[in-house]
């Protein structure tokens, strides 16, 4: 396999602490997706093989995407706020900062007799004692299976299938610019350690609902395209989901289908929460959508990256025309 470039802080020092520890417990961010619920379960269940007690958490209570609950050990996972066993060890997967831990997660990180990250966000796993981060690995659950293999667990079908879950839904069922070699090898060490790639593309991507397609056809009715067709834009309200009985997940699909448009190189979907607006970019080029969301106090990475943005869905489409006319501009 290809080694990891530039990796921040040490896979053996990871993977000792790992070794060393008792009752650990694994946690990922809040509104967790694949390679978050991949890369938590997936630890879980290889430090189970190993001897090592492990509990795997939800960092709040909500429930989850309908497509991951068949993960192994899906039904285990206990909300942080409820959490009352020991803390031993606690690991974060998938987190780039306190803030995506929520405050009950972020609470028990804070009691931990010791912290480990393991990550593939810039840098910004400073919060833990040790930490594994390389910015350029694919998803957070392929430095999960090189940690677990780093130990010396073999990876049984349960392991393989979080990990390959993971390594598939954020590279894009391996269409995205992070779908490099290592990747593919990685999978196929997934495939071959019991890992179904047709299970898994079955529950994922085939599980939708009625409210999610009707979804789409309301963001698709909205969508607007800028700066000569390569830039898009849709947007979803708190009533839409409402009239059509559908959640947030069910709007995760759309950035992507904005972006298979021909023509679009950066495609952006907004969907009104609460008293603010979220937004998901994609890029199909070399843009880096994590700078745009990085002005608006988000991040991610330079082919996918989120924001929340304090205002109104009529202040968020308008900023986001802006950021696309200095796109348009020749920035990136």
């Amino acid at each position: 396999m290809t080694a990891a470039t530039n990796p921040i802080g040490s896979i053996d020092d990871v993977a000792q602490a790992l070794a060393d520890a008792r009752d650990v417990v694994v946690c990922g961010h809040v509104s967790p997706d694949g390679d978050c619920l991949g890369s938590t379960l997936g630890l879980v269940h290889a430090l189970r093989l190993a001897g090592i007690s492990a509990t795997p958490l939800k960092a709040q209570g909500e429930p989850l995407e309908y497509g991951l609950r068949f993960l192994p050990g899906a039904d285990e996972l206990v909300a942080a706020g409820d959490y009352e066993g020991p803390l031993g060890t606690f690991v974060t997967v998938d987190v780039p900062n306190v803030d995506r831990m929520g405050d009950a997660a972020c609470a028990l990180h804070a009691r931990a007799a010791r912290t480990v990250t393991i990550d593939h966000h810039q840098g910004l796993g400073d919060f833990s004692q040790v930490s594994y981060i390389d910015p350029l690995a694919p998803s957070a659950s392929l430095l999960v299976w090189k940690v677990v293999k780093r130990m010396g667990i073999e990876p049984d079908a349960a392991v393989a299938t979080c990990c390959y879950t993971g390594l598939n839904t954020d590279t894009g069922r391996f269409s995205f610019q992070n779908a490099t070699q290592e990747a593919f090898e990685a999978a196929s060490e997934m495939v071959a350690a019991g890992a179904d790639p047709a299970l898994v593309a079955r529950e994922v991507y085939q599980n939708r609902t009625m409210g999610a397609l009707k979804l789409e056809s309301v963001a698709l009715e909205r969508l607007q395209c800028f700066e000569g067709g390569a830039c898009a834009l849709t947007y979803l309200l708190k009533s839409d989901f409402e009239a059509l009985n559908a959640v947030k997940s069910d709007a995760d699909p759309i950035v992507d289908l904005v972006r298979s448009l021909r023509g679009v190189k950066v495609a952006c979907v907004l969907r009104e929460q609460d008293d603010v607006v979220r937004g998901s970019l994609r890029a199909k080029d070399d843009t880096d959508v994590s700078a745009i969301a990085a002005r608006i106090g988000g991040g991610g990475h330079r082919a996918a990256a989120g924001f929340t943005f304090q205002g109104t869905m009529e202040e968020a489409r308008a900023h986001m025309v802006d950021e696309f006319r200095a796109l348009g501009a020749g920035g990136k």
